[in-house]
């Protein structure tokens, strides 16, 4: 392999637990798991953020989405006992991504799928990339069924899937590839809202419930403290047993492999380094409630790691000794230099100046270190998490809610369900990750939300 061709593959909102190599045992994963077993799997891979816009901000510029100033889903808006903070509806041009930096070093680029960073000036093809299909300001389809009423993608025969169609898309630039190396970023709209499926798939999960009752599968629990939110209430998942979203995680299976069959098949596959991740942790707590991500507590819209860990597998063909796990903990930041680095390219550290490479974890060598990952979200989320900061590092990883200034402790490694809070007994340790995170706000320019004058919510 000379120069290599790079394949970013971005699902939304896919759960760290949602395949099968990752330890779901009812979706079916073939493809991925195949994926998987070609590379690397990183297990403690974490989003830059529990939403969307913040995290593809972040990886597509090496920065946290805080430095860049998108820091809640774009749209998104809250409040609660605390005021809202504003934050950017577009990602800046001034932003060199990693799409520019490619770009500028030879490679074609083309962006396909979900995008919701912007429209006019701040499109793909205004990011670096010399083509767009599908990407717009929408965060998620009305239709996964065409019509699919999304800017950037002509609507396909009635009734075309639209996981298969961004597939299909993709494989067509495969094919028209030349000698020229190429960056394919395809970020699908899959797994988000609205859970819709395949009539065939769906029937299928049916028949492997075998008759179950999931009643019991959904829990109630506290009211939401968004005012936008009043009158409702938590609604945890605690089983994988939603049929509509398993038909949805095997037919994006299916067209990972559709798309790998492609690699194959133009003789590529030795020449394409792939990252597979997902942009937040699996919707579990709201809005259906589709998945469910214990061990790991809560899901999309929290900072627990069940909104923030993520699945990351990263194939490097050049590399040998296949099908590793690595405990190495990485954050969305460090996809930039990582493949920069892998593709021989040198670093831009003022520009990914929040991404650590993962280029000799991928290479089996000694030497990476990993640095702390900071969370920043003061924001209300839809799926009832509230304004909070976090930090993890090694193991420990330390949780402050903004509403009420306290500040719990969990160590990760032995309690990933961040089930038990070590703050009292161990306030050394609480001290000292407090005082980096406060540095790490302060470096940023985080803004933090003030107390709400209003107690109560107006009347509608």
């Amino acid at each position: 392999m000379n120069t290599p061709n790079l394949v970013l593959i971005l699902i939304d909102d896919l759960g760290w637990r949602d395949l099968g190599c990752t330890g779901s045992d009812f979706y079916e994963t073939p493809h991925i798991d195949a994926l998987a077993a070609q590379g690397v799997r990183f297990t403690d891979a974490y989003a830059a953020s529990s939403v969307c816009s913040p995290s593809r901000a972040s990886m597509l510029t090496g920065k946290h989405p805080t430095r860049v100033g998108i820091t809640d889903w774009i749209g998104g808006h809250g409040v609660g006992a605390l005021a809202d903070v504003p934050y950017l509806h577009a990602l800046p041009e001034n932003e060199y991504s990693v799409a520019r930096a490619l770009r500028d070093a030879g490679y074609r680029t083309w962006h396909v799928g979900k995008w919701h960073l912007g429209d006019g000036r701040s499109a793909p093809t205004r990011h670096g990339f010399d083509l767009n299909i599908g990407g717009s300001h929408v965060g998620h389809p009305p239709s996964y069924f065409s019509p699919y009423g999304l800017g950037g993608l002509a609507d396909g025969p009635e009734g075309e899937y639209l996981t298969d169609r961004l597939t299909d898309e993709a494989i067509a630039l495969i094919e028209s590839a030349d000698d020229r190396p190429f960056f394919l970023n395809l970020w699908h709209y899959a797994v988000h809202t609205p859970i819709q499926s395949p009539p065939a798939l769906v029937d299928k999960y049916e028949a492997k419930l075998n008759g179950r009752d999931v009643a019991g599968d959904i829990v109630e629990g506290e009211e939401m403290t968004a005012w936008h939110l009043r009158g409702r209430r938590v609604r945890r998942r605690v089983a994988q047993s939603d049929t509509g979203y398993a038909a949805m995680i095997e037919n994006l299976d299916d067209n990972i492999g559709r798309l790998m069959d492609a690699l194959r098949r133009t003789g590529k596959a030795d020449d394409t380094i792939i990252v597979f991740t997902s942009d937040n942790g699996g919707l579990s707590t709201a809005e259906g409630s589709p998945t469910c991500n214990l061990p790991l507590r809560e899901g999309k819209g929290w900072i627990h790691d069940g909104g923030t860990r993520v699945p990351l597998i990263v194939v490097d063909p050049r590399v040998e000794g296949s099908g590793r796990t690595s405990d190495a903990i990485t954050s969305t930041p460090d996809i930039y230099p990582t493949l920069l680095e892998l593709a021989g390219l040198d670093a831009l550290p003022a520009q990914h100046v929040d991404g650590t490479s993962l280029a000799r974890v991928v290479r089996d060598e000694p030497g990476h270190v990993a640095p702390p990952v900071y969370w920043h979200y003061p924001h209300y989320a839809n799926q009832g998490g509230k304004p909070t900061v976090a930090v993890r590092h090694g193991a420990l990883k330390l949780v402050r809610d903004l509403e009420t200034g306290v500040q719990r402790l969990f160590d990760i490694a032995a309690d990933p369900g961040e089930t038990t809070d070590l703050a009292a007994s161990e306030p050394d340790s609480v001290a000292e990750l407090a005082a980096g995170l406060d540095a790490w706000l302060l470096d940023v320019g985080a803004i933090l939300p003030r107390r709400n004058p209003y107690p109560a919510p107006f009347v509608d």
